[in-house]
């Protein structure tokens, strides 16, 4: 009867645990683990991206003779440590001068594009726009940043105090992760039956390169466009220009949408220059994705996920509207470990059935 069938018997089950989940959440019995895995899940997803990124090059070192996977490990770090206090040396004094500018001058400056603004309606005006009312609103809307900014001021400590917590711990999480590495498939292995584990094995294998590759190049690409809006930035004169492209590259790890979102501070910038200068923010953009999208993509990504641009698209709209820009960023990657176990699982499965 269908009743016995493997696949009801399997949704049922999978009903009922999420019957279960429902349950225990009203109660309030998983607020435990709900603390757990938000205090865990930001240190391990920055370690895990810093694992796919450092990984090739501990290996690299541990084919060296005579040098312990600890010393390697520690070496990468200690590289690290380097250039980030070279790059600290060289640009921290320029970053934190132009942030300290951008903080306090930038909000004046708007109100001052926004005064030049309503005095050319005033001259324009031909009864089509009441400026009382665009004042009242310019006006309004200065005050509620202005308080927004004053009630923010403790979550921001908070968010800070929290950062500074992760960037704590996140050396050591990534340490374990790259000492231990060739354990995990293994361990996992363990909870599959014998004659399934050189099928686990390739699957875990795929879900690494895929990861991998794309973590890397998506990365990588981030960087470039980073670069390349700061040229762009210096050449058209737009002020604060390192650390507007310092937004960019943070942004441009979320495929499509990132270097969108990361060229809006420029544009809020741009406001407060001649209007001209928006135009040019635009023109930087479009040139800077059009070397991206032919030249550094394909050479750097390649089609290493085999994935549709309209599916990515979807899939970064919901994330956005789920878990805003942190589900941005890993919705791509857990999509691809999603798609290969699939594919991989169902690869197995048919040809279990031919040799049955």
């Amino acid at each position: 009867m269908w009743i016995k069938h493997p696949y009801f018997k399997f949704v049922t089950g999978a009903i009922l645990f999420l019957i279960l989940i429902y349950f225990l959440n009203l109660l309030n019995i998983l607020a435990p683990f709900k603390t757990a895995i938000s205090t865990l899940f930001f240190p391990i997803l920055i370690a895990g991206f810093l694992y796919y990124i450092l990984k090739p090059i501990v290996r690299l070192i541990r084919k060296i003779k005579f040098i312990p996977e600890e010393v390697a490990i520690l070496s990468v770090f200690a590289a690290i440590a380097g250039l980030l206090f070279l790059a600290g040396r060289l640009f921290a004094q320029k970053i934190s001068t132009q942030f300290s500018n951008i903080t306090q001058k930038l909000p004046k400056q708007l109100k001052e594009t926004a005064n030049k603004a309503q005095e050319t309606i005033d001259k324009h005006d031909m009864g089509m726009l009441s400026v009382n009312q665009l004042r009242q609103e310019a006006s309004s809307y200065l005050s509620g940043i202005t308080q927004n900014l004053g009630e923010n001021i403790s979550q921001i400590a908070s968010a800070l105090t929290g950062a500074t917590t992760v960037l704590v711990v996140v050396p050591f999480v990534l340490f374990y992760f790259l000492k231990d590495d060739n354990r995990f498939i293994p361990f996992i292995l363990n909870f599959i039956p014998k004659k399934h584990r050189d099928e686990g094995t390739k699957v875990f294998q795929d879900i690494s390169v895929k990861l991998s590759g794309y973590i890397i190049g998506q990365i990588t690409v981030a960087i470039v466009d980073g670069v390349l809006m700061y040229i762009g930035y210096a050449i058209i004169g737009l002020p604060y220009a390192l650390l507007l492209a310092i937004f960019v590259t943070i942004t441009a790890v979320v495929p499509f949408f990132g270097p969108i979102l990361g060229v809006l501070p420029a544009l809020v910038v741009a406001l407060t220059q001649q209007p001209s200068m928006i135009i040019y923010v635009l023109i930087t953009l479009v040139v800077v994705q059009q070397i991206e999208g032919n030249l550094v993509a394909p050479l750097v990504l390649g089609n290493k996920l085999n994935i549709h641009p309209l599916t990515i698209i979807l899939l970064l709209l919901v994330a956005a509207a789920l878990y805003k820009f942190i589900g941005m960023l890993i919705a791509i990657p857990l999509y691809a470990v999603v798609k290969v176990t699939v594919l991989d699982l169902y690869q197995f499965y048919k040809n279990h059935k031919k040799t049955a």
